[in-house]
């Protein structure tokens, strides 16, 4: 039976983890932060309940995460430093046909976090073998963490977190599916939120809950002007963003609009950003055209 390696994985794994780090300093791009670390995803998204999930095949590429080294390998398990040559090549000829012993891991939701056997799996990702056996403790949450989940997505559930939970909307509305692109976009609808309810305090002349607050502007403010976007067009437009991204665009718009024109609607705004992507791209579709019949020309 021939061995499953040609030569040891290291040298290439280090040479590839190095070429990218040049591409991404070329281009000006930052530095990557290595996996996934569990204790800050656990630190931002609250702790978990769990169980075990016993002993199974899981698929490689839906490892993303490390339990306490997740700077010793970047996000593909490509390792970053000289000091894991030793194990890794130990392992290489412990095991050259690839059966390793099972690694143990973390599941929560769709992605995995290795605990023990991070070499084995940068190993298993250098050839190519699509499953490894795994003693799997599974982490229960409420978010949706899977394999394109990185640090930046966490941090976003966790303003979203604290948006519902701040807001009182989570209490009351549990079914408000509010989402940004930007996790600061969270931190600007709360503001908007308490405006809402400073003013409906002042018109009624009473103390209002935060939850009585949050569920008046989701039914009286949020959600007819998400329709009012829909109706005119605007989400067809812009199809890279959320609803709730939409949501404050035009608001922004409308402020933008009133030096000019003073008083104007909510509708007056969600028309002006469907005029202005529009004739955005009307201008990209003549600009491709007269370049097409330049080359048409030549």
């Amino acid at each position: 039976m021939t061995a499953w390696y040609d030569q040891f994985q290291f040298s290439k794994a280090r040479r590839k983890e190095a070429a990218k780090r040049l591409v991404r300093s070329m281009t000006g791009e930052e530095d990557e932060d290595g996996l996934l670390p569990l204790d800050e995803v656990q630190d931002r998204l609250g702790l978990f309940a769990q169980h075990y999930g016993g002993l199974k095949p899981i698929p490689v590429d839906k490892i993303v995460g490390s339990v306490g080294r997740s700077h010793e390998f970047d996000e593909e398990f490509l390792p970053r430093t000289e000091r894991l040559k030793e194990r890794w090549e130990q392992l290489e000829r412990a095991y050259p046909y690839g059966d390793f012993p099972p690694i143990e891991v973390y599941q929560i939701g769709d992605a995995y976090f290795v605990i023990d056997g991070h070499h084995r799996v940068g190993i298993a990702k250098q050839r190519g073998i699509e499953f490894l056996d795994a003693e799997v403790t599974v982490l229960t949450t409420d978010e949706e963490i899977d394999e394109g989940t990185d640090l930046g997505s966490v941090i976003a559930m966790q303003q979203r977190r604290n948006f519902l939970r701040r807001s009182g909307l989570g209490r009351v509305r549990p079914e408000a599916d509010i989402r940004f692109t930007r996790p600061q976009g969270y931190n600007q609808l709360l503001e908007r939120v308490k405006i809402h309810g400073f003013h409906e305090m002042q018109e009624r002349g009473e103390v209002m809950t935060n939850e009585e607050v949050a569920a008046d502007w989701y039914d009286r403010i949020y959600l007819p002007r998400i329709q009012l976007i829909e109706e005119i067009g605007v989400p067809e437009l812009f199809p890279d963003v959320t609803e709730a991204d939409l949501f404050l665009m035009v608001h922004e718009r409308l402020h933008s609009l009133f030096p000019v024109r003073g008083i104007a609607t909510f509708e007056d705004a969600a028309k002006e950003a469907a005029v202005g992507a529009r004739e955005q791209t009307s201008s990209t579709r003549d600009r491709v055209r007269k370049a097409t019949e330049v080359f048409r020309e030549d």
